[in-house]
């Protein structure tokens, strides 16, 4: 067993599964989503993107894309939720704007998890 493909996937999983987490719930309800959760997933899917660095395949290449692709989403929406705190004018269009990009970044995030099983269901013993 390969320690670092154990440890990537890891990643990658956890990266898709925490941003459904903030992800899933109802759009215009800000009390089930949680901004903890939304900084923990962009912290996981940064770790995620920095797993992927170094691999020089045509496959390495397009798991980073989805990689940053849900690192720019998610740090979007980071930013777009701290200025709307901040300015104290949270309302359902600054909230629907956020999950959006949160939406994004979890289509990416799966993009990049089937690639992955792809690959490892591909590859030989």
């Amino acid at each position: 067993m390969n320690l670092q493909k154990v440890v990537s996937g890891f990643f990658f999983i956890l990266a898709m599964t925490i941003n459904f987490g903030f992800f899933y719930g109802d759009i215009d309800n800000p009390e089930l989503h949680s901004e903890y959760e939304l900084f923990v997933a962009f912290v996981v899917s940064l770790i995620s993107t920095v797993l992927k660095i170094g691999d020089k395949t045509q496959l390495g290449a397009v798991l980073l894309a989805t990689s940053l692709v849900a690192d720019i989403q998610l740090l979007s929406a980071v930013i777009v939720w701290t200025v709307t705190e901040y300015l104290s004018i949270v309302d359902v269009e600054a909230f629907a704007a956020i999950i959006s990009l949160s939406g994004g970044a979890l289509l990416a995030n799966i993009t990049s998890v089937v690639l992955y099983v792809g690959e490892t269901l591909k590859s030989k013993r």
